[in-house]
């Protein structure tokens, strides 16, 4: 009885609120971050996907990984890529606006991974605040980060601003 008594008397830990423009919450804590219009975009040996638990670091790939920041600890490691994409929305429509790259190395064997966290987040920020970041992304990624955009909504790739087009060309 007593736990219980402590349990329901702690105090909740201060946390960001992630919500969306709907939300009619205005109270403590109430400076929201609204992530309706970014999807995480995995690119793994070539093939891009979308796979939303990249939002919380829970991606496919991600799973069963312990994370260090110290790239020598994960030789063996392959190369993956999760891309940030924004979508806009304008009084002519929705359409691709802001696109960030960041790098991860994935040993599944070893069940180890190296990235940066503070990199992650802060290109999440980026580019919701429509900047087109794709560096080291190489032709191959860029090509398959094409047509994935292209197949999901062909019409948004039309009406997307032309800098964000031509960061993805490739030399094919």
């Amino acid at each position: 009885m007593e736990n219980e008594d402590q349990k329901q008397g702690a105090k909740k830990p201060i946390a960001l609120n992630i919500i969306n423009s709907k939300s009619k919450h205005k109270g403590f804590g109430s400076g929201s971050i609204d992530l309706n219009s970014l999807s995480p975009v995995i690119i793994d040996n070539g093939e891009a996907r979308v796979d939303i638990g990249a939002m919380h670091a829970k991606s496919k790939v991600e799973k069963g990984i312990r994370f260090s920041m110290n790239r020598d600890e994960v030789p063996n490691g392959r190369q993956v890529w999760i891309v940030w994409v924004a979508v806009d929305r304008t009084a002519e429509g929705q359409h691709y606006a802001g696109m960030t790259a960041c790098e991860m190395w994935i040993d599944h064997e070893a069940r180890r991974g190296w990235k940066i966290l503070a990199d992650h987040v802060n290109k999440m920020d980026a580019a919701m605040k429509r900047k087109i970041i794709l560096d080291g992304l190489g032709d191959v990624e860029k090509k398959a980060l094409r047509e994935l955009l292209i197949s999901r909504n062909e019409e948004w790739w039309n009406a997307s601003p032309e800098e964000f087009k031509e960061a993805l060309q490739t030399a094919e």
